[in-house]
């Protein structure tokens, strides 16, 4: 399936991922090491004007795996690295609730972010570029409030100690056997989307 990251003006990042769990509670998707990236050309509001993974192909070290609720504006991704896969960090990803499309779902992430190390230490990540977002024009000042909001909850959950997702994930390793496929269905980026708003 297709993981689409979405601005106003359509796609811009478009990976292929494996569903692992897809049920009422949750949809946990894999990108594995290799998975292709895809980048519409356009004039996106960056400062290049591309994707800031533009310069990836792909996927990069370990596999990702990804965590979502239905509803909520965050997915839990978990990282792994070395030979022994030892476990390094959840990732709490601010990004849309997903929206199914006829190819996998689309998203957007949403710049903050926070790593939560397995011991419960945690920090913040990227909210330095919030600000920059909205001097590019990708987010209205209302906007980042509203992100900076929600961090502000998770980070209060954070300080209380809390670990609200299901741990366990974090022995989950993948089927050996399964083969990265080579590229994007050619129509990843043409498959009817709907923008996530700047409200």
């Amino acid at each position: 399936m297709v993981r689409r990251e979405i601005l106003e003006k359509g796609p811009w990042l478009g990976a292929l991922v494996r569903i692992i769990e897809d049920s009422p509670d949750q949809l946990v998707s894999y990108m594995p090491r290799g998975s292709p990236f895809g980048f519409p050309e356009g004039d996106w509001p960056t400062p290049t004007g591309r994707h800031p993974w533009s310069d990836r192909s792909g996927w990069q070290g370990h596999g990702c795996l990804m965590i979502q609720r239905p509803g909520d504006s965050y997915a839990i991704w978990h990282f792994w690295r070395g030979r022994q896969r030892e476990f390094v960090c959840w990732y709490i990803n601010l990004q849309e609730p997903f929206r199914r499309t006829a190819i996998g779902y689309d998203t957007q992430d949403l710049e903050l972010d926070f790593i939560v190390y397995p011991d419960g230490r945690w920090e913040i990540k990227d909210d330095e570029l919030l600000d920059l977002r909205v001097q590019e024009g990708r987010w209205s000042a209302d906007r980042v409030s509203a992100i900076r909001s929600l961090g502000a909850g998770i980070a209060s959950r954070l300080d209380a100690g809390e670990i609200w997702w299901q741990r366990g994930w974090r022995d989950w390793v993948p089927d050996e056997n399964w083969i990265v496929p080579g590229e994007l269905p050619l129509n990843w980026s043409s498959a009817p989307f709907k923008n996530f708003t700047d409200a």
